[in-house]
């Protein structure tokens, strides 16, 4: 009578809430976090010096904005989220600056989330189809190879001169070609 009530107790269990959330309460289902999602903070350092800098009288602020930025940004909004244009580059800083070519477009982490979309899992008729996965693997002969090296280094030509000698596999029949 009791083995029957034990069997009967995940029934009645499964019944008092949804199947997902059932499932989730025994943890059977994966929750896995988004890997472009995840970010990584630099760790708190503790500044060289703790004492603070005199600011230069007559120098610019750094916070604040030109009238040349102030005007570009009243005009293009997006401007705000872009990278200020560094100033007093040195000449081979202004030529790496362009041949790296133009910033990443804004929507990036969007097109990435899309493009990981698109591997999904194989559908059952890729399953049927590509079944077995090809075996690339090349198995050098070692005496052979060991032989190759002691000849070359006798001619005192270099290392990778000639062929480097593999095995060939075995050939299968019909019926090993299936399996």
């Amino acid at each position: 009578m009791k083995s029957r009530l034990l069997l009967l107790l995940p029934l009645a269990l499964g019944a008092c809430s949804s199947g997902d959330q059932t499932l989730r309460t025994f943890g059977l289902v994966r929750d896995a976090p988004d890997e472009f999602r995840v970010t990584t903070r630099a760790p708190l350092s503790v500044p060289p010096d703790f004492a603070l800098r005199p600011p230069i009288p007559g120098a610019p602020r750094p916070q604040e904005l030109t009238q040349r930025d102030q005007a570009q940004l009243s005009l293009v909004p997006d401007a705000a989220t872009a990278a200020p244009a560094p100033r007093n580059l040195s000449p081979g800083q202004q030529a790496l600056l362009e041949q790296a070519g133009a910033p990443p477009p804004k929507d990036i982490r969007d097109r990435l989330d899309a493009d990981a979309a698109l591997d999904k899992d194989p559908t059952l008729t890729d399953r049927l189809t590509f079944w077995k996965t090809p075996d690339h693997t090349v198995v050098v002969d070692p005496t052979q190879e060991s032989q190759r090296l002691r000849q070359n280094a006798a001619l005192g030509a270099p290392t990778i001169s000639g062929d480097t000698p593999i095995i060939q596999p075995k050939k299968a029949g019909w019926l090993g070609s299936l399996f």
